[in-house]
């Protein structure tokens, strides 16, 4: 049985590009074996209603339609990953009901556990996802050196363009985590960091994070929304909303 895990981490965003802007926030994840049983503490659930849950119809598919750990194991097998290891899911919990995960993270390990891909959920505020699969080309473990690219095709800030290419990082090690996703386009572009230590989650560190960062998503959302903001009043460009792709994974 699985212990689940509390990264207590910071992400931190930086605009390239003529309009500066740039920020540093608390968030709390959790890291969970997607397909085992959890020792978890008496203030988190899996799949029910809590102070602090995880379910699987907010991962793997349209939002609030997903299919879990199952829709991850289906991408994984279309792309032909061999990962027949632990399927672990890093993402930001339901905290008193509410959920919004601007980007999630399943890390598929095969057999050896060695991690050998990442799938990257990525949802707009307008309820749209678009999902990233990164592995090496030759496959084989991904490293902290190793940078894995992706082609940006989904919309998701209304101040930056849909051109231009993903570079991921992932340092995934036993005592933390740490991911960078530097955006590039040409004049401009963006990077995002999330970094934080790993910990066995407890109820006191729900309630820590409930003090300390209350309401959960709703106050990622609310930063978001801040952000856009100053964007829009430092002379940001606003572009509308394209269609989004057809398909669900690049």
């Amino acid at each position: 049985m699985e212990a689940v895990e509390h990264i207590a981490g910071h992400t931190w965003h930086g605009r390239k590009g003529a309009v500066k802007n740039a920020f540093r926030y608390s968030i709390d994840y959790v890291l969970v074996d997607a397909e085992a049983d959890q020792r978890a503490p008496r203030l988190f659930s899996r799949g029910r209603a809590n102070v602090a849950a995880l379910h699987d119809r907010d991962h793997g598919g349209s939002p609030g339609q997903g299919r879990g750990a199952a829709w991850a194991r289906e991408v994984l097998a279309r792309h032909q990953v061999r990962a027949e290891g632990r399927l672990l899911l890093l993402a930001q919990p339901r905290l008193l009901g509410h959920v919004f995960n601007p980007v999630s993270f399943w890390l598929a390990h095969d057999a050896a556990d060695r991690l050998v891909a990442v799938i990257a959920e990525v949802t707009n505020t307008f309820g749209e996802r678009h999902s990233y699969l990164c592995r090496k080309p030759e496959g084989g473990q991904i490293g902290p050196d190793d940078v894995l690219s992706a082609q940006k095709v989904f919309y998701v800030s209304p101040f930056q363009p849909v051109t231009g290419g993903y570079r991921f990082r992932f340092d995934i090690a036993e005592d933390r985590v740490g991911i960078r996703i530097d955006y590039d386009r040409d004049g401009g572009g963006l990077i995002a960091t999330l970094t934080g230590r790993r910990q066995r989650l407890t109820s006191a560190g729900i309630l820590r994070a409930l003090l300390h960062r209350p309401f959960g998503s709703r106050r990622v959302l609310a930063l978001i929304f801040w952000q856009a903001l100053k964007l829009r009043l430092k002379g940001a460009r606003y572009r509308t909303r394209p269609a989004p792709p057809t398909r669900d994974i690049t």
